[in-house]
């Protein structure tokens, strides 16, 4: 039996372990939350769950990795608002790893299948520079996000406290920060 049609014939126990390992991330009370899968009540536990089975899928069938990218992105985001650290939003991939041995460990060995396991290693640790990439894409937009509103913050309360007036653009001067504002009073 190739390892391909041993992870197919396991799917259910390896996802399932997965998804417990990936719990383990989450303090007790929310990880006991999260095991409940539904889209509605809880979409965090829904995404996760829907996005590892589709990881795993792609894994077996040896899909492109790009095709990967979308179910990376729906659990990524999540953990990239939660506070995790970069290496902590990424490590639920090499989880996959461990619940294939936990799981498989026993027959891979028997059928003697380190080769194609090393394979779906490489495709796994792939997967893992790709999440890291889609984490850092997210926190580059909060980081975008958060300043954006502390500059808007800071130019209503310059506004509000009359340091700053809006006048209007001269004909032919370009539009940008700072130039629909000047000082209304002098600050020593």
């Amino acid at each position: 039996m190739k390892l391909a049609q041993l992870l197919l014939a396991e799917k259910a126990a390896i996802v399932d372990k997965w998804f417990d390992l990936i719990l383990t991330s989450y303090p007790a009370d929310a990880a006991q939350f999260f095991r409940k899968k539904s889209t509605f009540t809880n979409p965090v536990g829904h995404a996760i769950a829907q996005g590892i089975d589709d990881i795993f899928d792609g894994i077996v069938n040896g899909d492109d990795l790009a095709e990967f990218r979308p179910f990376l992105d729906s659990i990524i985001r999540v953990r990239a608002v939660q506070e995790f650290t970069a290496s902590n939003a990424v490590i639920f991939i090499f989880h996959l790893k461990s619940a294939i041995r936990a799981v498989c460990g026993g027959k891979i060995n028997a059928q003697k299948a380190f080769d194609e396991l090393a394979e779906y290693d490489r495709r796994i640790d792939e997967l893992a520079l790709m999440s890291f990439d889609i984490f850092m894409q997210c926190r580059e937009k909060i980081y975008d996000l958060k300043a954006n509103e502390l500059r808007d913050r800071t130019l209503w309360l310059l506004k509000r406290t009359g340091f700053l007036t809006e006048i209007e653009d001269e004909p032919g001067a370009s539009s940008g920060i700072g130039t629909n504002v000047k000082p209304t009073k002098e600050v020593n």
